[in-house]
């Protein structure tokens, strides 16, 4: 088993793209770095990274053993600091991500840091604008509705969002089932819609992937927020498609009803990133490392 040297090593030149720069934040030589990771490189097997011009790019097997173990190396290399106290957790960590996201799954999830004294700093908005946050060294970490495609960003996945095509209970009722068997766009094709914005990302996904083609349908309501759009359909205003960890509940109270039954919900991955340079922190690695650990216990939402 590779040793935390090795591995320590190994995440600085995969963070920083470079041996010289992983030899600077270490403090050793480069020729020390370079054989360090020639010897993680022969245990494992394989190849860590493709030397060019632009300096170490990592392999797919670098990502994977990176997304695997950074939190836990992270931690391990700062236990020995001098503590404040035990399970002490003194730090801020500024968080990106989308309201509802945030307001129901994540910051519930990290209830338990926050107890340990955590301090959690959040800024809400799209996908996009937040890892752009988060590159400029604005944001410690992002919650993202897409992959990040930038090498500077580290990225591991989270959670797999499943979508479900709602509408008012008394919609629901008067759509003819064979109809909605046979033809489901044309079934559904009267009913007004109620959409995040006007270019109707989610709704549009479902219909692309459960029913081949966009919406015919009117948009009656168009609001920013996914809670907005839950409480505009379950007063009537309209269906709409929502994540199911948003619209669980009104479902179980009967406040709102599926309009249509897939074979498989269609799903969203969602995704965790940092960036690669980011100094060891212990905080930060105990946030990504709650946030992973909660992913797997949701399994999907």
């Amino acid at each position: 088993m590779p040793g935390l040297d090795l591995l320590a090593t190994f995440l600085e030149i995969y963070r920083t793209g470079s041996l010289s720069a992983a030899a600077a934040r270490l403090g050793v030589s480069q020729p020390a770095v370079t054989g360090q990771l020639a010897r993680l490189e022969e245990q494992l097997g394989e190849p860590l990274f493709v030397r060019s011009s632009k300096g170490a790019q990592p392999t797919p097997r670098a990502a994977v053993l990176a997304a695997r173990i950074g939190a836990h190396v992270d931690g391990l290399r700062t236990a020995l600091e001098p503590s404040r106290g035990p399970g002490v957790l003194a730090g801020t960590v500024r968080l990106g991500g989308a309201a509802e996201l945030m307001s129901l799954q994540v910051l519930p999830a990290l209830a338990p840091l926050s107890a340990r004294g955590l301090r959690i700093r959040v800024a809400l908005g799209l996908a996009e604008e937040l890892l752009s946050e988060l590159a400029a060294a604005r944001l410690d970490l992002v919650v993202s509705a897409i992959r990040p495609q930038r090498e500077d960003l580290l990225v591991t996945t989270l959670v797999d969002e499943e979508f479900l095509l709602v509408g008012p209970p008394a919609l629901a009722h008067a759509v003819d089932g064979e109809r909605l068997s046979d033809d489901p766009v044309a079934a559904l094709s009267h009913l007004p819609l109620v959409a995040y914005s006007e270019d109707l990302p989610i709704v549009r996904r479902y219909w692309r992937t459960e029913f081949g083609r966009r919406p015919p349908n009117q948009v009656a309501v168009v609001v920013p927020d996914l809670r907005a759009v839950l409480a505009a359909v379950a007063s009537g205003m309209g269906i709409s498609v929502l994540p199911r960890y948003l619209v669980a509940p009104a479902l179980a109270a009967g406040e709102v009803a599926l309009m249509h039954r897939p074979v498989v919900e269609p799903l969203n991955t969602l995704y965790l990133a940092s960036r690669r340079d980011a100094p060891a922190n212990p905080v930060l690695a105990a946030v990504w490392e709650q946030l992973t650990r909660a992913g797997q216990e949701w399994g999907s939402l």
